[in-house]
């Protein structure tokens, strides 16, 4: 189970917009405050929502042996949706290589998350974590995993924080490597910044598909 657990979470950790999110706050005026305002803001979210979609499961019993369909059912229907995820974000990034319709997209102005980083004080830098890490298919599915596995509820807290911990790489491990060696992590977050600023759709696409895959398998096998 944590080798499937693991994997989803690694998956669900792989969020474009919360690397960029990072860079942006390393440059603040007081970046240790901001970045660890905003790891804050994501651990509140993330542990919030794995705690309720636990213990909903949990009170369901589809950790049970009786609940085998119910189970298998559940994870079959969130394969499908990731898949479909995918699809719609693969479609939204054919549109986002259409000239005239970028062109209206940045008359819009920026969106919510872009006008909170362009100011970054602790307010700005908690409610920007909360808003990155709301709920994830990818990250509900690595939940789910646990939720609907038959172990002791020690082992399932266990794994919940695992899958915290991976889900926020992209916060914390920059951080430490800040901590470590602040000028060179600044200009590698920048070059690698500017990669995914070019690639984040097909990043999302590739990391909602995988897991779409993934799980929609494990779904079928169980319910044959």
């Amino acid at each position: 189970m944590l080798t499937e657990v693991a994997g989803l979470a690694l998956l669900a950790a792989i969020t474009p917009t919360a690397l960029l999110v990072v860079a942006v706050f390393l440059g603040a005026a007081n970046p240790r405050r901001t970045v660890l305002l905003y790891l804050a803001g994501a651990v509140v979210m993330t542990v919030v929502i794995a705690v309720i979609v636990f213990v909903v499961l949990r009170t369901g019993h589809l950790d049970k042996p009786h609940e085998r369909h119910a189970r298998y059912g559940v994870r079959l229907g969130l394969g499908v949706l990731l898949l479909l995820a995918g699809a719609f974000v693969l479609r939204r990034s054919r549109k986002a290589q259409d000239p005239a319709k970028a062109a209206r997209k940045k008359q819009k102005g920026p969106g919510l998350i872009s006008r909170m980083i362009a100011k970054p004080g602790p307010k700005e830098a908690f409610i920007v974590g909360i808003l990155v890490y709301s709920p994830s298919l990818t990250f509900v599915a690595a939940v789910q995993t646990v939720a609907t596995s038959k172990d002791s509820i020690a082992a399932s807290v266990l794994a919940i924080v695992l899958i915290v911990a991976i889900t926020l790489l992209f916060v914390w491990v920059p951080f430490l490597l800040y901590l470590l060696m602040p000028d060179q992590t600044g200009r590698l977050l920048g070059s690698f910044n500017a990669w995914l600023r070019t690639h984040g759709h097909q990043i999302l696409f590739v990391v909602l598909f995988g897991a779409g895959v993934i799980v929609t398998i494990d779904g079928i096998l169980g319910l044959t």
